[in-house]
């Protein structure tokens, strides 16, 4: 019966005309009967740079012995990863976006070429959680997530936040704030040394743990995987069980393409909007949906927006951390909660999402609220559209004071980031501007950075009831306030948003989802006759590479060959 399961190793290891490739196995200690076995990749994306990956490489032995134990032989190796909060800010944030193509295509690399049977896919933060995804509907082999959890937040025990638990977010504000004179040096340091107190995704409902919430509600992962602590016990059981239930999947040869329909990308994107989740979601959505020859429409997003509560009010919007959910009842609490999935999706456990979540409870009714007491009526993202963004721009309402959902203001345009922070750091923005970064783009940047710099300057400001901000590049999980991104057409193929000038009058309506720019048709079309593309500084050749073949914002941003 194991000889049935082993479909792709034999081809690479089995016969006369492979003893070199036997050897060679041999030459990493797989015995004779090892090579009667199943081969399985521990796909794991460890390193000692991204506290949300510190700790795989321990993760990584318990999955081993899960795979040993249910009679398959696993081979590590590694993939990189990016951590977001070290990119960003500087040019190094040009390469995260990048980095997940690189993931997808690094997985598909080793398992074309080395003929694994299965594969167990580990890890943690933004980019890499997505990048492995698409790779695993791409190879379509029997495959399970096992995911780094969230870090534990700091608890500072004096200034300024003492009595609340803070993330990598207040410690982005912070920055802000030391430069204006509002937190001293010493508090400042303080808090920089009590910030990341365990391995793991920073502790909020930011882009990583975001996407570790998505996966689990794809049914990729086993149950509380997303949010079950960093380490512990009960991690540690989750991976051996992880390790088992992936021999289970060969055997059953239940691959990603049966798991990932478009009923179960609905339902993620629903779980999504009751999280308030990260905006840049809706990027990696649509990035593995085309894995799979699936389109998920930006519409999609608004449609199940507005018809799907949001229910937990997490950080950044709240004071709420992934612990904090963890303890009230994890994704399956959440996913009990919701009236509009589809509950006869299959999942990774081999059972549908209905038998997985039969014996959801929710423990705290404030964090995971009914749906007759949501934080809003609507979900977290919405999907704006107009003469600004005709082919849709982003925004996580969710993270945004309801008195300005509705805002006009005088623009002020910057063609990158640090001239924006420099400007709100000198005092020369005020209350009714609105920011305009463009040139930030997939293509323009290229890479399409986050703003959380920005984000984190006009907060600390003071100003995030006053002022918005509006991209053609990224937020950070972590921003909060009126913030705007990726805005299609992007200013590098001549989008609207290139034709903005400084006191340009701009509308912002999420309650009808619109965002326009006030000025009349004919003047953007003398406008356009005279612009002239940026031209590209590129230093990189991935970056040269990237920018010719990736598409915009509201494809996903993901590469074609033109």
């Amino acid at each position: 019966m194991v000889s049935n399961l082993r479909k792709r190793s034999s081809k690479v290891f089995d016969g006369d005309d492979r003893l070199s490739q036997r050897t060679l196995l041999k030459g990493v200690g797989v015995t004779d009967e090892g090579l009667k076995k199943p081969l399985i990749a521990i796909a794991n994306s460890w390193n000692e740079i991204v506290p949300g990956h510190i700790h795989l490489d321990k993760l990584a032995r318990y999955v081993k012995q899960g795979v040993s134990e249910a009679g398959g032989v696993p081979l590590e190796f590694n993939t990189i990863a990016i951590c977001d909060g070290i990119v960003m800010g500087h040019d190094g944030m040009k390469m995260s976006l990048p980095s997940r193509e690189l993931i997808a295509d690094s997985l598909e690399v080793m398992i074309e070429s080395q003929g694994f049977d299965a594969m167990v896919c580990i890890t943690t933060c933004d980019k890499i959680d997505p990048g492995m995804m698409m790779a695993a509907a791409r190879v379509d082999i029997p495959t399970i997530f096992v995911l780094g959890g969230p870090m534990e937040p700091g608890c500072p025990k004096w200034g300024k936040y003492e009595g609340k638990s803070i993330t990598i977010q207040e410690i982005f504000e912070v920055t802000s704030l030391l430069k204006t004179g509002k937190i001293s040096k010493e508090e400042a340091i303080y808090l920089e040394n009590i910030c990341c107190t365990s391995p793991g995704a920073c502790g909020g409902m930011f882009t990583a743990n975001t996407m570790q919430c998505i996966i689990e509600a794809l049914g990729m992962t086993l149950p509380f995987m997303a949010s079950t602590p960093s380490t512990g016990i009960e991690r540690t059981r989750l991976a051996i069980e992880s390790g088992n239930k992936i021999m289970e999947l060969l055997k059953n040869n239940i691959t990603p393409s049966k798991i990932l329909s478009q009923k179960a990308f609905e339902n993620a994107i629903a779980v999504d909007m009751a999280l308030g989740g990260s905006t840049n979601t809706v990027l990696h959505l649509k990035a593995i949906a085309s894995e799979l020859g699936l389109n998920i429409d930006l519409d999609l997003f608004d449609e199940i927006s507005k018809k799907t509560p949001h229910l937990c009010n997490m950080a950044p919007a709240g004071p709420y951390k992934i612990s904090d959910l963890h303890d009230a009842g994890g994704i399956p609490g959440v996913m009990s909660r919701l009236n509009n999935l589809d509950k006869t999706v299959l999942t990774v456990t081999t059972k549908t999402l209905e038998e997985n979540i039969k014996d959801a409870s929710v423990f705290n009714q404030d964090i995971i609220r009914p749906l007759n007491n949501p934080i809003h009526w609507e979900g977290g993202i919405a999907i704006l559209k107009g003469n600004l963004s005709p082919n849709g721009a982003v925004t996580k309402m969710a993270a945004i004071n309801p008195k300005m959902w509705k805002f006009t203001g005088t623009a002020k345009v910057f063609d990158w980031e640090e001239s924006a922070v420099s400007a709100i750091h000198a005092g020369e923005i005020k209350a009714g501007d609105i920011i305009v970064i463009r040139y930030e783009g997939p293509k323009g940047g290229p890479g399409m950075r986050e703003m959380l710099v920005a984000t984190s300057a006009i907060m600390s400001m003071g100003l995030g009831d006053d002022v918005a901000l509006i991209t053609d590049g990224r937020f950070s999980g972590a921003s909060r306030g009126p913030c705007i991104g990726h805005i299609s057409p992007e200013a590098a193929s001549g989008g609207p948003i290139a034709l903005i000038k400084n006191g340009d009058q701009i509308d912002i309506n999420i309650n009808n989802r619109e965002l326009n720019l006030k000025v009349s048709d004919h003047e953007l079309n003398e406008r356009k006759k005279k612009w002239i593309p940026k031209k590209s500084e590129i230093k990189s050749s991935y970056l040269k590479r990237y920018a010719t073949l990736v598409t915009s914002a509201d494809q996903g941003a993901i590469l074609k060959i033109k």
